[in-house]
């Protein structure tokens, strides 16, 4: 894209304050900023006209889960029907490794995050030695896909390659990286971050199929025969990843997708919730939540919003090609975004200043026509880190990891 290109869709976006200081810029910054130009879709800016609109949820009801006695019961033939689409190579994962230690205090991504105590041992480290559990088990590999983002890619690429994937072949591992949307102020302009960059983020949990697709990644998963993906988040140490008995639940149920799910340790947890939409499988997540959903029963007296999700999802890939064909709808949030301010110089707001947008997991399962919510046993699968201390942190998650024999 040349100078007049870029101006023309900047024009036709009215984002044409991007090339403000296109004359100072340096060649190869001037190339920059006109490749970002060309990578961006203004388009979600419009979600902005007539303001910010609240998103509307329809008619919530309970979601049944496969509870752990349920699942007990049939647990052999449930691995087995998993286990045999792993050899076919029919199961791939989808690590969600685009974000960054922040909150733990350091500079890198999360997943290159060490958690060890009498050694090193990091996220990634932990995630890959879960996955090769099942390789072994199953005497296949599973195609391994590692989302990363602007921010992060080549630091994690470096870091695997560095330290040999942990043990795991390199050709089944593949990167990619998510697309970003651009961050505006309240009047929809786009922030600058440099002089040569637009002000981005991350498109969302519920971006990372576009994404996929956008690299070619899926279509060389689909050739390959990769006919389903699970999908998961780099914070939880313990997550099993590719379980056999999950997959063999959903395939042999015919879903569209499964979700696994932990039960709540308290009603106002913050932690998402299955449950039906419209007569439609969703997640209400835990700010949505009120005192009547929290306090609901369901038909044994139990609590009708029981299970929490932990960002752990098997889809079909048939049923992702046609989400992606539709389009999610984008969430609207306002947050802090550092920018240049009117004379150039660079701003970290103590305030929201604008809006960011997000496509998010949840809409990508209402639409479809089934999910199965899979109970895990908590204190074996569920270790997310979140913060450095207290809840969802590294010291909460080297406690489950001590209670479940992994040494650190």
């Amino acid at each position: 894209m040349d100078y007049t290109q870029a101006l023309k869709k900047l024009a036709a976006a009215g984002q044409e304050h991007v090339m403000r200081y296109y004359e100072e810029l340096s060649d190869e910054q001037k190339a920059l900023l006109l490749a970002q130009i060309e990578a961006t879709d203004f388009a979600v800016l419009s979600s902005l006209q007539g303001g910010k609109q609240e998103n509307v949820r329809g008619v919530i009801a309970p979601l049944a889960a496969m509870q752990l006695p349920q699942i007990q019961e049939k647990e052999g033939a449930f691995r087995a029907a998993g286990l045999e689409a792993i050899k076919g190579g029919k199961v791939g994962a989808v690590l969600l490794a685009g974000g960054m230690g922040t909150r733990l205090g350091s500079d890198d991504p999360k997943g290159m995050y060490n958690i060890g105590l009498t050694k090193e041992v990091y996220i990634f480290q932990r995630l890959i030695e879960n996955l090769m559990d099942v390789v072994r088990e199953a005497g296949a590999w599973v195609p391994l896909y590692v989302m990363t983002s602007d921010k992060n890619h080549e630091s994690t690429v470096g870091f695997l390659k560095e330290h040999d994937y942990f043990g795991y072949k390199e050709e089944y591992v593949t990167f990619f990286m998510q697309e970003m949307a651009p961050a505006c102020d309240y009047q929809g302009k786009v922030y600058m971050e440099e002089k040569w960059k637009l002000s981005t983020s991350p498109n969302g949990n519920g971006g990372w199929y576009s994404s996929m697709h956008k690299w070619g990644v899926s279509q060389k998963a689909m050739a390959d025969g990769v006919e389903w993906l699970n999908v998961f988040a780099v914070d939880n140490v313990l997550q099993r990843i590719a379980d056999p008995c999950f997959v063999g639940a959903v395939l042999s149920g015919d879903y569209a997708a499964g979700a696994k799910v932990v039960r709540k340790c308290a009603p106002d947890e913050k932690i998402g919730v299955m449950c039906l939409e419209d007569g439609r499988p969703s997640i209400v997540e835990y700010y949505e939540l009120t005192d009547e959903l929290m306090n609901a029963k369901d038909a044994n007296g139990d609590p009708a919003y029981y299970f929490g999700v932990i960002l752990n999802y098997l889809f079909r890939v048939s049923d992702l090609e046609k989400i992606r064909e539709k389009k999610l709808p984008l969430h609207i949030v306002e947050k802090k975004i550092p920018h240049l301010n009117e004379q150039g110089e660079r701003v970290k707001p103590e305030v929201p200043n604008g809006y960011k947008f997000e496509q998010l997991v949840l809409d990508m399962i209402h639409e479809l026509d089934g999910c199965l919510p899979f109970e895990v046993v908590r204190e074996k699968e569920f270790a997310p880190i979140k913060n450095a201390t207290g809840i969802d942190s590294v010291e909460s998650a080297r406690e489950l990891c001590r209670l479940n024999g992994i040494e650190l």
